[in-house]
C-alpha cells in the first residue's frame, strides 16, 4: 500500500512539476496563431522564429541572473549599465586578446561589478533599489570615460557568439549553470528561504547577508555572459549617460517575472528561457503588424501583467522549491 502511495506522490509531483511548462507552450502556440492570423506573410515563418529565438537567448540569460536577486525580494536596476560598460571592455580587449578577452572581460567585469552592488547594499542597510540605480549613473560614467564617448565596434572576426550555433551553445552553459545553482546548491536553497522568510532562515543559521551579496555577484555573472552576446549580436556599443542604459534592465526582467510566476512548479530556468521567447513573439509581431510603439508597449506591458496575474493564482498539487 504504501508503495503505490509513493507511486502516486512521485507522479503527481511529476505531472505538476511540467504543468507550467505545457502552459508556456500554449502561450507560445496563442501569441505565434494571433500574430500570424493578423500579418501572415510578415511573421512567424521558421527562419523568422530562430531569429526571435536568437534575440530571447540574450534576454534570458540576463533574466536568469536577475533571479536570484528578485527570487529574494531584491532588486538590481544597474544591469543595463553593466552591460553597457562590459560590452565596450569586451571591444577593446578583444582588440588586444582575441576570444580570450571577448570571453573573459566581460564576465571579470560583469561580476566585479554585482560584488560591489552586494557589498555596497550590505554596508549601507539601504534599499537594493536605490544602491543598485546610484551605482548605474557610476558604472556609466566609467563607460563614458572608457570610451571618450565614441562607439566601439566588435570586430568581424570575433562576432561568432552573434549567430547559431555558438550562441546557443554559450547560452545554453549558461542556463544549465544557473539551473545547478538553483535545484542542486546551498546557494539555491538559502536563496529561496530567504526569500520566503528573512527572519526565519537567520535564525536557522543562514548567513543572510552572505548569500545577499553572493546573489549580486551571480547577477553581475550572468549580465557578463549577457554582455558577450549582446555586443556579438548587436556588434557595437555606445557608451551611456543620464540613465540611458535603465531601459536595457526590462526585457530581461519581464523573463525573470515568469520564472518568478511559474516557480511553484519547480522549472523557473525555462519559464524564464520560453518566457522571454513569448516577449520576443510579441515585440516582433507588434513590428509585423505596423502597430505604432506606443499600442505596442501598452499591450505588452498589459499582456505581461495579465500573464503573471493567471499564473501565480494557487495550483493544488503545485511542488513550490
Amino acid at each position: 500500500m504504501s508503495k503505490e502511495l509513493t507511486k502516486k506522490r512521485k507522479t503527481s509531483r511529476f505531472n505538476s512539476s511540467y504543468a507550467g511548462i505545457v502552459w508556456l507552450l500554449l502561450l507560445v502556440l496563442v501569441f505565434w496563431g494571433i500574430f500570424k492570423i493578423l500579418a501572415p506573410s510578415n511573421f512567424g515563418s521558421g527562419s523568422k522564429l530562430l531569429s526571435y529565438l536568437q534575440s530571447s537567448l540574450i534576454y534570458a540569460v540576463g533574466g536568469c541572473g536577475l533571479y536570484f536577486i528578485c527570487v529574494m525580494g531584491l532588486w538590481d536596476f544597474s544591469i543595463g549599465a553593466n552591460i553597457v560598460l562590459s560590452s565596450v571592455l569586451a571591444c577593446f580587449f578583444t582588440e588586444k586578446f582575441g576570444y580570450a578577452g571577448l570571453i573573459l572581460a566581460p564576465i571579470v567585469c560583469g561580476t566585479l561589478v554585482g560584488l560591489l552592488n552586494g557589498i555596497v547594499y550590505i554596508k549601507l542597510r539601504i534599499p537594493s533599489m536605490i544602491v543598485t540605480v546610484g551605482l548605474a549613473l557610476i558604472y556609466e560614467s566609467l563607460s563614458v570615460f572608457a570610451t571618450q564617448g565614441q562607439e566601439q565596434i566588435l570586430g568581424i572576426t570575433y562576432r561568432a557568439f552573434g549567430s547559431y550555433p555558438a550562441n546557443l551553445i554559450l547560452a545554453l552553459c549558461a542556463f544549465f549553470l544557473a539551473g545547478i545553482l538553483i535545484h542542486y546548491t546551498k546557494i539555491g536553497t538559502y536563496t529561496y528561504a530567504i526569500g520566503s522568510n528573512e527572519f526565519v532562515a537567520k535564525n536557522m543559521g543562514v548567513n543572510v547577508d552572505k548569500y545577499k551579496a553572493l546573489a549580486f555577484v551571480l547577477c553581475g555573472f550572468f549580465a557578463g555572459v549577457m554582455s558577450i552576446l549582446t555586443i556579438s549580436y548587436g556588434t557595437s556599443m555606445t557608451s551611456a549617460s543620464s540613465m540611458s542604459s535603465m531601459s536595457r534592465n526590462f526585457t530581461p526582467l519581464m523573463g525573470t517575472f515568469f520564472g518568478l510566476a511559474f516557480r511553484k512548479y519547480g522549472k523557473p530556468i525555462i519559464a524564464i528561457v520560453i518566457g522571454e521567447f513569448i516577449i520576443s513573439l510579441i515585440f516582433n509581431g507588434f513590428v509585423a503588424i505596423g502597430a505604432p510603439t506606443t499600442i505596442q508597449n501598452v499591450v505588452t506591458g498589459a499582456a505581461l501583467l495579465l500573464i503573471v496575474m493567471i499564473t501565480t493564482k494557487p495550483v493544488k498539487g503545485a511542488v513550490v522549491k
